[in-house]
């Protein structure tokens, strides 16, 4: 018979090996197992049982990971340095791959990130750079995404942070700004003249068959001086005898008026 105290050694055993036998996994968990060193399946969500001392698992979590990436040293296609962060978000999709085929996910994809923004952006121009980010973005996550679907992992999105540049170089970008302003104010300025040139002509043209039409439009032009004149001024009219219109000077402040016979 056994005594009392081997009964309540074995029982307190029996219930050691059947609490470490038993597994309970969140819904966001998956559980690699693997008996006697060799992988025998992926258990989870929920309550499941391990063999002990037979079976060992690894917990994984299938949630979305957000990795900063640490800031990087980068020379752009044009040989401007900068200083470039970014975020990438990635989860397992496949755990036993994530386990199997890679020591640390974790570790590999963060590193496999900043070499490939260094590698991505290096190919691009620093004006691409500041203008294309979305499309650099996609670039990034699609070169990260391909190379580690095998190792079970899904990167979903690539958002670069900061592009910091030297003072210098922002100096520089300033005068280049400046300098596209005073490019299009001056081609504004002469499409104006442009415009007005060839209103004037369209004007002229349709003045020019009747005089009568161009000595109104003297006497309009006196009337306008008269107003704003502040000085003494001295207009010379043409006037011809036939063109039945009697041409009489407006008077004004500092202005008189000269007919001469055409």
């Amino acid at each position: 018979m056994l005594s009392l105290a081997t009964i309540a050694l074995l029982a307190i055993f029996v219930v050691i090996i059947l609490f470490s036998a038993v597994r309970i996994l969140r819904e966001y968990e998956r559980g690699v197992v693997f008996t006697l060193g060799r992988y025998t399946g992926t258990k989870g969500p929920g309550f499941f049982l391990l063999v002990p001392l037979v079976q060992q698992m690894v917990r994984v979590d299938l949630r979305v990971v957000v990795d900063e990436v640490p800031t990087q040293d980068v020379i752009s296609r044009d040989n401007v340095s900068v200083k470039v962060n970014a975020v990438i978000y990635f989860r397992v999709v496949d755990a036993e791959r994530a386990v199997i085929q890679v020591y640390n996910y974790l570790a590999a994809t963060s590193q496999l990130a900043q070499t490939t923004l260094r590698w991505v952006l290096g190919k691009h121009d620093l004006d691409q750079m500041l203008a294309e980010r979305d499309k650099l973005n996609a670039d990034i996550q699609d070169v990260l995404d391909k190379q580690t679907e095998g190792w079970g992992i899904k990167v979903s999105t690539v958002e670069i942070k900061r592009i910091d540049l030297d003072e210098s170089m922002i100096r520089a970008i300033a005068r280049q700004a400046e300098a596209e302003r005073t490019r299009r104010a001056k081609i504004i300025n002469a499409e104006g003249e442009q415009q007005a040139a060839q209103k004037l002509l369209d004007a002229a043209q349709i003045l020019a068959p009747v005089p009568q039409a161009m000595q109104l439009r003297y006497l309009a032009t006196l009337f306008d001086i008269a107003g704003r004149a502040q000085l003494d001024h001295r207009v010379s009219v043409p006037h011809r005898d036939d063109a039945g219109l009697d041409i009489a000077c407006p008077g004004g402040k500092g202005l008189s008026c000269l007919c001469a016979a055409a």
